[in-house]
């Protein structure tokens, strides 16, 4: 039996940059109608049973509600603490129920929950976030289409293995940390898009918008087009005195940059309507297996896609990895091109 699942954030797009940005929330009852046309969709193309994560504000059942379809859809038995375990978890039980596919309806930090106890399983990530760069911006049938296409089977091709950040914690800032270290001990945590070093000391309102905060960033991917931390990594030039003529990046390459007030300005848009000038000394590419150490000679927190999640005292040190081994992600254009070349969507006419 093809089983999908979805999880939904009721959450997502509605932390502190919708107050300091210019960015309007995004309403559930909205993230509910973008639920039932996924499911529509998964249904149109022959998925038979999905499973839902529970959620506090009932997105799954508000889009079930009087919804006709024909799919056995089933929530999954797992309390709701209304954190981003909740999301880990229902991954973590999906995989193991083993789904073809998981349609996630939120934002970076959805996803990069998700990601971490999605194992090999396909996401087909719809964006409801507010800085968004591993979701994009796709009509929920589409989505559910695509997803329900590569759940099936049908358009393996479409799907594509994404780098990520693994973050391994130490107290003794001297080790030589290499390669081999994540060999016997899996990361601590993991990143999507971005890891920040903000100067800061407590965690607080998570989501980072001042960047006059950040001293270093290490990122998977910078490309033109984004909002957020990435797009000043994006926006620096090649050959400019501070980023290195290899700076623009390969499809397994990461980048380095450390800021500072009195550097070359970079004009990014870090969040929605929120375009400042940063600081740029050093900028470098990063390749597969590169690690970047951030030694915590005075308290700091490090930030993940976006927000800030670890704080990190005087002599304890996070080890940042490039890694290759990230999610694999659904380009649902292409599912849809390889099922319409197949013949997929072609019916035989009904006889007169």
């Amino acid at each position: 039996m093809t089983t999908v699942g979805i999880i939904a954030n009721p959450a997502s797009g509605r932390d502190i940059r919708r107050l300091v940005a210019h960015g309007s929330i995004f309403n559930n009852d909205e993230k509910a109608n973008i639920f039932r046309r996924v499911l529509l969709g998964l249904e149109a193309v022959g998925v038979e049973r999905v499973l839902i994560m529970p959620e506090s504000f009932g997105i799954g059942r508000r889009a079930l509600d009087g919804l006709s379809v024909e799919l056995a859809a089933s929530f999954l038995p797992i309390p709701v603490t209304f954190t981003q375990e909740d999301s880990t978890r229902a991954a973590k039980l999906m995989a193991a129920d083993g789904v073809g596919c998981i349609v996630t309806i939120g934002g970076d930090g959805t996803n990069r929950a998700v990601a971490k106890e999605s194992g090999e399983v396909p996401l087909m990530p719809i964006s409801t976030g507010t800085n968004n760069v591993f979701p994009t911006m796709i009509e929920g049938t589409i989505a559910g289409m695509a997803a329900g296409l590569v759940a099936r089977g049908l358009a393996e091709d479409a799907v594509c293995r994404q780098p990520r950040l693994e973050v391994v914690f130490s107290m003794d800032s001297d080790r030589d940390w290499d390669s081999c270290t994540w060999v016997s001990r899996p990361p601590d945590d993991i990143a999507l898009v971005d890891a920040a070093v903000c100067d800061e000391r407590f965690v607080a309102s998570r989501a980072v918008w001042d960047v006059s905060k950040i001293k270093e960033l290490i990122l998977t991917r910078a490309e033109p087009g984004n909002i957020g931390l990435s797009a000043i990594g994006a926006h620096v030039p090649q050959g400019n005195g501070v980023a290195d003529d290899s700076t623009s990046l390969g499809t397994e390459q990461g980048l380095y940059l450390r800021l500072e007030p009195g550097g070359k300005q970079v004009l990014a848009p870090i969040a929605l309507g929120l375009i400042r000038n940063v600081g740029l000394v050093e900028c470098r590419p990063l390749r597969p297996g590169d690690i970047v150490s951030v030694n915590g000679q005075r308290p700091c927190v490090l930030a993940l896609d976006g927000e800030r999640e670890i704080e990190l005292s005087p002599g304890a040190t996070a080890h940042v990895r490039l890694s290759v081994n990230g999610p694999r992600l659904i380009c649902a254009r292409r599912a849809l091109e390889l099922a319409a070349r197949a013949g997929f969507f072609l019916r035989q006419a009904d006889p007169c």
